[in-house]
């Protein structure tokens, strides 16, 4: 299992995903899921994946060497927009299927991969899409500012809760990670580190990318504030007073 966490707001993207693969208890491995596509100054798009390790190391390979959109050879880094990244991913995925699906559902194995795709290409809008295992795919709009792909209900609440399309980089940095530390909490299969991308809208390079440890004190500081304020607020609240 793994969760990934990608943030559409005014000023740019935040991505977030951990590293963690298992399967089983006594066999965890780590592998980053977010793959980076960067010509600077021209492009810059970004790929988190979720589900089958095999299955979307197959998928970021084919984007990698090509596979045909439109009647064209196209990898991720010759797509002209990010509509076209979008489907070219889709197209991909739908390539394994063919390829896979037959032998995994011989051996009782499920099709399991979605993918954030998001990023900015020159004189083309920012834009941030969610593709499904069967190829189709939705966009984040500033109604809906915010994908999560992988184990996501521990850290969906505080999303909703505070985020919206107006927030800042910064905050969308906080929330993401507070967001990435109830998940780590509540469930062993999602785990350090963590991957972060912060990209500002219009700059066609990533502003930050950081590999977040356990020692890294910006994340203990966050993730230790975050329990006092909840253990604060909740010694705060009045008791039920039923009538």
């Amino acid at each position: 299992m793994t969760y990934c966490v990608g943030l559409y707001l005014k000023d740019g993207l935040v991505m977030l995903s951990d590293t963690r693969t298992n399967a089983g208890v006594d066999h965890i491995s780590t592998f980053s899921k977010m793959h980076v596509f960067e010509v600077p100054g021209e492009r810059m798009v970004t790929l988190m994946t979720a589900g089958n390790l095999a299955i979307s190391q197959s998928v970021i390979t084919l984007l990698q060497q090509g596979v045909e959109l439109d009647g064209e050879h196209h990898t991720i880094l010759t797509v002209p927009s990010l509509f076209q990244a979008a489907q070219l991913v889709g197209v991909a995925i739908r390539h394994v299927w063919k390829r896979d699906g037959g032998p995994l559902r011989e051996q009782r194995v499920d099709f399991d991969v979605s993918i954030l795709v998001g990023g900015q290409i020159r004189e083309r809008q920012m834009r941030l899409f969610q593709v499904y295992s069967a190829g189709n795919f939705i966009e984040a709009t500033p109604d809906t500012a915010f994908f999560q792909i992988g184990d996501h209900k521990y850290g969906k609440p505080i999303l909703d809760r505070a985020l919206t399309y107006e927030t800042s980089i910064e905050d969308g940095v906080k929330l993401v990670l507070i967001s990435m530390d109830s998940t780590v909490r509540s469930n062993l299969s999602v785990g350090l580190p963590l991957d972060l991308l912060v990209y500002r809208r219009d700059a066609l390079r990533t502003e930050q990318r950081r590999r977040i440890g356990e020692d890294d004190a910006c994340f203990k500081q966050i993730s230790e504030g975050w329990s006092t304020a909840l253990r604060e607020a909740f010694r705060a609240l009045p008791h039920p007073q039923w009538p």
